[in-house]
């Protein structure tokens, strides 16, 4: 309920018209911050001479087009896993909106606000009631951070540390920075995981407790509407959840797992496209690597940001700076503006229905 207020607070005007004007803004500054980043980036290390050696064939043209296939891997495991908590108030057609309106909200809200939690209102505005949809979207919430959980460690074991962060010895201010955060936003990541594993499979009612006990406190007791609302949710989310099957979760994880997998083979394919000799597992493990960093970007879709910290991240891979740049560009095209362009076709149909 917080979340469908916040929406409807930030979004919706008095009128039509304010809609529009609204949405045009909020699409119009991450574009303007994104594309200010890579001109700034151009800018300080474009080299003709490079530019003009990076080859177009046959091998790049079918390595975009596996990236390509991959961004529709990650929309068929949302939609896919969005169908199946749904049932049966969720056609395929209508996950799909879902999933690219909640693709489009993360693209022009910082990350740290979290865009898919908004899958409430799109669930609402769907046909599903508030209540259910509530427990969807934190049943999904929990599904993306346990996946982070899960693979991050298993991802740790078998590529060898000094490739993902440097060796040690000779890791420069960026490196360290890199490791610093994503220990600390990992370590969050576990301890909202377990929050949520409590609240809504273990524990609900002890949590439940606790959290009203801690925001009955003096200087927390401001938020205890807030916290109240989210423990009641999870309680809701818990007595729906313990009549799912093992087959269930088997379907909406693997589904997870599809989505966030084809969200990483995507670089891979770009790799392939352009720097086929390049290790293709430490591509792959070094994007758990940026995704949790992205996780606390401040910027609306993390524009900008995502553009810098992947050159200077994959750029010891890549050799050049520029065809960094020019990759870096491939991939936010087809994974970031691709759904500001269709969440601005989407949109205006959800504003209609809005009473």
């Amino acid at each position: 309920m917080v979340w469908i207020e916040w929406f409807e607070n930030q979004w919706f005007e008095t009128n039509e018209e304010m809609n529009k004007k609204s949405l045009i803004w909020k699409v119009v500054l991450p574009v303007a911050i994104g594309l200010a980043v890579v001109a700034w980036l151009f800018a300080r290390d474009f080299n003709p001479a490079a530019m003009g050696a990076i080859r177009f064939d046959w091998h790049t043209v079918l390595g975009l087009a596996l990236a390509c296939l991959f961004v529709c891997g990650r929309d068929f495991g949302l939609t896919w896993r969005f169908h199946t908590i749904a049932a049966p108030d969720l056609s395929w057609k209508r996950a799909l909106r879902v999933d690219l309106m909640c693709a489009f909200t993360s693209a022009i809200t910082p990350s740290a606000v979290g865009g898919s939690a908004l899958a409430i209102f799109y669930l609402n505005q769907e046909g599903v009631r508030v209540g259910r949809a509530t427990a969807l979207t934190l049943t999904t919430l929990f599904l993306d951070e346990l996946f982070f959980v899960v693979f991050c460690p298993i991802i740790i074991i078998f590529v060898p540390f000094d490739e993902l962060f440097g060796d040690a010895s000779q890791r420069g201010a960026f490196l360290q920075g890199v490791e610093i955060v994503f220990w600390t936003v990992y370590g969050g990541i576990c301890a909202y995981t377990a929050l949520l594993y409590a609240g809504i499979i273990w524990k609900p009612q002890g949590v439940q407790r606790v959290i009203a006990w801690l925001f009955s406190l003096r200087w927390l007791r401001r938020w205890k509407a807030a916290a109240d609302g989210m423990t009641a949710n999870m309680a809701a989310t818990s007595a729906w959840i313990k009549q799912c099957p093992r087959r269930w979760w088997v379907n909406v994880f693997g589904a997870t797992t599809l989505s966030w997998f084809s969200r990483y083979l995507i670089v891979n394919a770009l790799f392939w496209a352009f720097v086929p000799g390049c290790s293709m597992g430490l591509v792959f493990a070094r994007q758990f690597v940026v995704w949790v960093l992205l996780m606390v970007s401040p910027t609306p879709g993390s524009s900008g940001i995502s553009e810098w910290l992947f050159t200077e991240y994959y750029g010891d891979l890549i050799g050049s700076v520029d065809l960094a740049l020019v990759i870096a560009l491939c991939w936010r095209l087809i994974t970031y503006y691709l759904y500001l362009v269709v969440g601005v076709c989407l949109a205006p149909s959800y504003f209609r229905r809005h009473p």
